[in-house]
């Protein structure tokens, strides 16, 4: 395997965005060997419609069309069954991960580590998204034995015996940072600064943001007998009072694909 460098990148009606990301990353990091996979998580606007356009003009583009709306995780592990390369970077459609970075995050991979997290400066997201992301940030760092310096963002990058790793988990629902976290031997934290949203509104709401902390603890494994039984706590309130209030949709099947472009 050569050093191919694989960007997933999930898409939800973002179709301004996924042609100046794309035309961003090409300048960011032009004359290396990489290719950019677009992940299409049911979009409805032109998402789907861009990205194949660009994948006919481009050959280090590819797009892959989801039946339904999996999710963020989801929608990366679709994609990562579909990485060629020997490194990984996943990062965000709306432009608030910056391409510059790109080439840091993989040389952090090149010189061994097996996984590259970030840690945003001057972050622009909404306090309430701010709030939340940090008690996630707490209290999934506490009960799992995590250590707090690492923040689990979705701007990270992976070799590819992790990504394989990712690819043998057959759950219907996949929390990748965990997976992740736990089989890597080495993992960096780099600093990048954070952008405003380019266009649009994130499609990432109060209940989303739940949902995915809900996914995240039920995920969880503590070998600690104290926080198994106060996981078992949390368990009993996002079972019966979280998951109830925002009726989770249940899915039968982790992902699956209903078109690719290669």
């Amino acid at each position: 395997m050569t050093d191919l460098l694989s960007i997933l990148i999930p898409v939800r009606n973002e179709e301004e965005n996924v042609n100046i990301i794309s035309k961003e990353i090409e300048k960011k990091i032009e004359n290396k060997n990489y290719e950019i996979v677009f992940i299409n998580d049911f979009s409805e606007d032109k998402s789907w419609k861009t990205i194949k356009h660009l994948s006919t003009s481009y050959s280090y583009i590819k797009g892959i069309n989801l039946k339904s709306n999996y999710g963020q995780h989801n929608a990366i592990a679709a994609g990562l069954n579909h990485a060629s390369g020997k490194y990984i970077i996943m990062m965000d459609d709306d432009l608030q991960h910056d391409p510059k970075y790109i080439l840091k995050i993989f040389n952090e991979l090149k010189n061994g580590y097996d996984s590259c997290y970030v840690k945003y400066l001057l972050r622009k997201h909404k306090i309430w998204k701010k709030i939340l992301s940090y008690l996630n940030h707490l209290t999934s760092s506490y009960l799992s034995g995590k250590p707090i310096s690492i923040y689990t963002s979705s701007f990270k990058g992976i070799r590819n015996e992790i990504c394989n790793k990712i690819n043998n988990d057959h759950s219907f629902e996949v929390f990748l940072d965990w997976i992740i976290v736990e089989n890597s031997k080495r993992i960096q934290t780099i600093e990048i600064l954070h952008r405003e949203r380019f266009d649009g509104k994130t499609n990432y709401s109060i209940k989303k943001l739940l949902l995915l902390w809900s996914n995240m603890i039920l995920k969880i494994k503590p070998k600690n007998k104290f926080k198994m039984i106060l996981l078992l706590f949390v368990k009993f309130i996002i079972n019966f009072i979280i998951l109830k209030i925002i009726k989770k949709k249940e899915f039968k099947e982790k992902f699956i694909i209903i078109e690719k472009t290669f």
